[in-house]
């Protein structure tokens, strides 16, 4: 057990320290004091910070919203033990659809990271 993990480590090593070496294009090089264009670097940048603005809101704004359907369905069911059934199906319907929302916030992250709009307006 013990060599098998200390050979997952070290080749788990060795790809991170090969495979920048690997992976490298040999970029042509800038004359020097020419103009350099950040504008896609900007772009990519500002996507990100939308898109863990998007998550946080769109998770923080479900976590609450579930945590105050469940504390309904239970203050509901420890009044009225009877109607646990009818409680527990309606909880799960509300709780899907408010799920939904973060699937939504989730769907535009992966829009904005994957296939940005921004980007191809430029035209880069």
């Amino acid at each position: 057990m013990r060599k098998t993990l200390s050979c997952v480590i070290l080749s788990l090593i060795l790809v991170m320290v090969l495979a920048p070496l690997a992976m490298a294009a040999a970029a042509p090089a800038a004359a020097p004091g020419a103009p350099v264009d950040y504008t896609k670097a900007i772009v990519i940048g500002c996507s990100l910070i939308a898109v863990g603005i998007a998550m946080g809101f769109g998770t923080i704004g479900t976590g609450i919203g579930m945590g105050n359907g469940l504390s309904g369905a239970t203050n509901a069911v420890g009044r009225n033990p009877e109607a646990q059934g009818k409680i527990l199906l309606t909880m799960m319907v509300g709780l899907a659809m408010i799920e939904s929302l973060a699937i939504y916030a989730l769907v535009i992250a992966l829009i904005v990271l994957y296939a940005n709009p921004l980007i191809k307006f430029i035209g880069m």
